[in-house]
């Protein structure tokens, strides 16, 4: 069979891609997450034809894809006021929702199950070819079974060529991993498969969410499924992957002493210069901290190893927050489940700006059983006790050199706050420094067995000491309040503390990088039962 390139954004093409899915054929569609392998959703004769192009196993459930909400209520029993919701916050885009199907939905779609699960793609082709096609589409991932998705149309055709009707070549997709999945049938919506929409963001739009166990861990082989994805190894390269969890320096450290010759390392862009290429392939996926580049990079990556000769891939694993849970589950699958651990101890990074409550926040771990290293006090103990930092600091800053000949801290902090050059110097000097005793620190508790161990550290990311930590927490609060917190504490003046956080980063910093970020209005009990309970599932991903 020849297999038609198709332009996504041609409009002959896009009717010539909707004629053949008419006639019963199997076209690969380009969407906003991976590319998919459609046929229409109400024939079974033409979904079967996906079984056999993918040799899927039969009992793997398929989305079905519309182009409107005209399109949903013939497939589906009911849709219910929070599936309603849910709808207009994010469809069109990378949502599944997970339904009673109607008798339309043949049982070779739903893998003989009472459910369909139904999705509004972004991307504009693909919902112009569901319109062309007059029927809704099951599109799984356009890859042979098991492989990595494809977010390239030449991805497609390295997998499908001569097995399908045609490809429509939409470009790079631009989300990298697949849709969320969230089981809508229950009383609480229920992630099956995680995604660019996060728990978080459901949770903010219905107030509850539950994540199924199997986004975390393997499913028995005769365990029924009601989500693709959820059962089989999937996103697998060729060669055995053994994935490293924990915070990037260790696992970094610890695949350079694992790495053989002939293996190749996937890790984040940071660590790129860190490994012998004379050794294996070094394939990157983003920055440690930026999961949206993680997403978008990993089955890509996947797949140019896969065009190597390495035996086995060692692989740094991401964060599973927010939309790194998604490059989680898809990466854990790859290596079907199996990790491992290098570190002892868990290490939770705390930071946000002066006056947003981290000390509150570090007070409340101290009380969960956590051992919390202050960064302020290590800066301030080491500039008492390190004479080569107080000798260097006062090398630059010579007009803050006390009486005693150490150094006058508030003066000090009076000319950083002021001048950013200043800051910059005076950050290159300690920082440094402040990690280096840090480090020191964690390893003197491990060796303790301290299993939970808190960094309290304000310039976390600008200090590096966030590749340190399995996770980051980020406390906010609103800008009133931090003013007026700093002038009690500090005794300085409004003016100088609306300064000083001027002169730090803003809160969208932090919802950008943090792991997990916590609001402190000031309400004590409501900052504890907040942090004890994303602790408690932050544990639930991490260990």
């Amino acid at each position: 069979m020849e297999t038609l390139m198709l332009n996504a954004y041609d409009n002959e093409d896009i009717r010539r891609a909707g004629e053949l899915l008419r006639q019963g054929g199997v076209v690969a569609i380009p969407t906003e997450t991976v590319y998919g392998l459609a046929a229409d959703a109400t024939s079974g004769t033409a979904v079967e034809r996906i079984f056999q192009a993918k040799g899927r196993p039969q009992d793997n459930p398929m989305i079905v894809h519309i182009a409107s909400m005209e399109d949903l209520p013939p497939l589906v029993e009911q849709v219910s006021p929070a599936a309603e919701k849910l709808a207009r916050l994010f469809w069109p885009g990378p949502l599944t929702m997970v339904f009673r199907k109607s008798g339309r939905v043949p049982e070779i779609v739903t893998a003989g199950l009472d459910t369909v699960a139904i999705r509004m793609p972004q991307h504009p082709s693909a919902r112009a070819v569901i319109e062309a096609a007059q029927a809704p589409l099951a599109a799984p991932s356009a890859n042979r079974s098991g492989k990595p998705s494809p977010t390239e149309a030449r991805h497609v055709m390295a997998d499908m060529k001569g097995l399908i009707e045609a490809v429509v070549d939409g470009g790079e997709c631009e989300v990298g991993v697949e849709s969320t999945v969230v089981d809508m049938t229950g009383p609480v919506a229920r992630v099956l498969r995680p995604g660019a929409v996060t728990p978080e963001q459901i949770r903010q739009a219905l107030g509850r969410v539950e994540v199924d166990d199997a986004v975390f861990r393997k499913v028995d082989d005769s365990q029924p499924v009601r989500s693709p994805g959820m059962k089989y190894r999937h996103y697998a390269p060729r060669a055995p992957l053994t994935l490293f969890v924990g915070a990037p320096d260790v696992t970094a450290r610890a695949i350079e002493q694992e790495m053989q010759p002939h293996d190749a390392v996937l890790c984040f862009d940071e660590y790129h210069d860190f490994y012998d290429d004379e050794k294996g392939p070094v394939r990157t996926y983003g920055p440690s901290s930026d999961k949206q580049a993680q997403a978008h990079q990993l089955f890509a990556a996947l797949r140019e190893l896969d065009e190597t000769s390495c035996q086995r891939i060692l692989a740094q694993a991401p964060r599973p927050f927010g939309e790194g849970l998604a490059v989680s589950n898809r990466i854990q699958k790859a290596a079907g489940f199996e990790t491992v651990r290098p570190a002892k101890a868990v290490v939770a990074g705390v930071t946000g700006t002066s006056g947003s409550g981290k000390s509150s926040v570090g007070a409340c771990l101290r009380d969960m059983g956590w051992q919390v290293i202050d960064a302020d006090l290590v800066y301030h103990q080491l500039l008492m006790l390190d004479r080569n930092l107080t000798a260097t600091v006062l090398n630059q800053f010579p007009q803050v050199a006390g009486a005693d000949g150490n150094v006058d801290r508030k003066a000090l902090g009076e000319i950083v706050f002021e001048d950013r050059s200043a800051m910059r110097r005076l950050n290159a000097i300690t920082h440094p420094a402040v990690k280096r005793e840090i480090l020191r620190r964690i390893r003197v508790l491990t060796s303790q067995g301290c299993r939970r161990i808190g960094l309290d550290v304000p310039l976390l990311y600008e200090s590096g000491l966030d590749h340190v930590c399995d996770f980051v927490v980020g406390v906010v609060a609103p800008e009133p309040a931090r003013e007026e917190r700093i002038v009690r504490r500090d005794g300085i003046s409004p003016e100088q503390a609306r300064a000083r956080l001027a002169a730090q980063p803003d809160r969208e910093f932090y919802e950008a990088l943090c792991d997990i970020l916590i609001e402190n209005d000031g309400d004590r009990q409501a900052l504890r039962q907040s942090l004890e309970q994303e602790m408690a599932q932050a544990m639930k991903e991490t260990e």
